[in-house]
């Protein structure tokens, strides 16, 4: 089967707001073997939504719809939708409690506007929402399917999870399981990734594809069979052959992340860590602290953003910085050092560099030192990125992670898991 993704709102014609939910639903579908030939963004129009549900319809089984379940004038989605298939709108009354106890629980008194997120088509399957008031809609004709989710990223994304994959995988899978395993990579590019693993590309069950994020790779691998048992039996194998080819640039699966495989061996090893950050500006240690239990692990850390609170944060010495500039592999070792001693962790990283768009004390934009400060050794690494400002701020995290991570296997410390 085969899927059209309709965003609807006009902000995101104007750029206002990015598309996210287009990225997230595809990649979704993808895992369930349903192929996305086609996204359309439509301004709140209903007449050029019309059009876009008919061309839709021209090419596509599953016809997928993001936004315009609210409750103000613009939100038509539905409304259109309705008439469109000459269904009524009828009020769901699940929704209707749902929405009164939003408002009742903030102590709030709701307009009659909101009454309309209510409102569903007759003979829709409702999707539970739990983060938010418009219910989601799934809605089935002798030849297509409709699906209608909330615009927030917030709320479509636990609804599509928990409510409509599960309706979609029943349509096509045919009683049969698909699983995927998502491997993460960091060190090697996408085309150099995929050179190794080409000809894995061409398979059919399971299929192997390359995906992309800033800085990283990954390939997801997806079986379909008749149990998830088997399903994984199958992927098991080609997880093997991928491994042995490219192993040394992997660090996780599925939902894994730099940060997330840095806190679990920090944790499993008793260590550690502090960080003085100058251009990623507090990002390494935030990164940090989205993973839970990272309290084990993370000492604290200073932003020292100009070359003062260098001094007066850090005690590096002026000359020092007169003698090899804040842009350099002594200025991030004097850091990395310095964290480590003021918050007594077992490592201290240092973050220096010039993010860009322009040139830092003779350094060229994209310049990065990071200093590393394990037990009675201290690492240096230079990074020359050429992304904008804050991507390479971002790119400098991940590769620092990473760096700490190769330094504690290579010291003895207990490799990753799934490694």
């Amino acid at each position: 089967m085969n899927a059209e993704i309709i965003a609807v709102g006009s902000e995101l014609l104007l750029g206002q707001i990015n598309n996210t939910n287009a990225r997230f639903i595809s990649s979704q579908l993808t895992e369930l073997g349903i192929h996305i030939y086609n996204h359309t963004v439509v301004g709140d129009n209903p007449r050029r939504l019309l059009q876009a549900i008919e061309i839709a319809e021209s090419r596509a089984d599953i016809i997928i719809f993001s936004g315009g379940l609210g409750p103000t004038k613009d939100d038509l989605t539905k409304e259109t939708i309705a008439q469109h298939l000459n269904v009524n709108l009828v009020q769901n009354d699940q929704a209707m409690a749902s929405i009164q106890h939003f408002f009742d629980v903030r102590n709030r008194v709701m307009t009659d506007n909101n009454k309309k997120q209510a409102l569903v088509l007759d003979g829709a399957t409702v999707l539970t929402n739990r983060h938010g008031m418009a219910p989601g809609m799934f809605y089935e004709t002798d030849k297509h399917f409709y699906m209608l989710l909330p615009g927030p990223p917030s709320e479509l994304e636990p609804m599509f999870q928990f409510e409509a994959k599960p309706l979609l995988a029943s349509i096509v899978s045919d009683g049969e399981q698909i699983v995927s395993q998502v491997l993460h990579f960091y060190g090697i590019g996408e085309s150099a990734l995929e050179v190794e693993v080409s000809d894995l590309l061409d398979l059919t069950n399971p299929t192997v594809a390359p995906l992309a994020s800033d800085g990283e790779v990954m390939l997801r691998i997806t079986a379909q069979a008749e149990s998830e048992i088997r399903a994984r039996e199958l992927i098991e194998p080609i997880q093997q052959e991928i491994l042995q080819r490219v192993g040394k640039h992997f660090y996780g699966i599925n939902d894994d992340s730099l940060s997330s495989k840095l806190v679990e061996m920090l944790i499993d090893n008793k260590l550690t860590i502090a960080a003085a950050e100058s251009l990623t500006a507090g990002r390494f240690m935030a990164t940090l602290a989205d993973i839970p239990g990272v309290g084990e692990a993370l000492q604290g850390g200073v932003v020292v953003y100009n070359e003062e609170m260098k001094i007066k944060q850090l005690d590096i010495s002026r000359e020092l910085l007169e003698e090899y500039t804040v842009v350099s592999s002594q200025c991030a070792e004097a850091m990395a050092l310095s964290a480590r001693e003021k918050f007594d962790a077992d490592i201290g990283v240092g973050l220096t560099g010039a993010a860009g768009p322009d040139a830092h004390d003779g350094s060229p934009a994209g310049t990065v030192w990071i200093g590393i400060a394990i037990k009675d050794t201290v690492h240096t690494y230079k990074l020359q990125l050429s992304a904008q400002r804050n991507t390479n701020r971002l790119l400098a995290v991940k590769a620092c992670q990473n760096f700490i991570i190769q330094l504690l296997s290579e010291q003895g410390y207990s490799k990753l898991k799934n490694s």
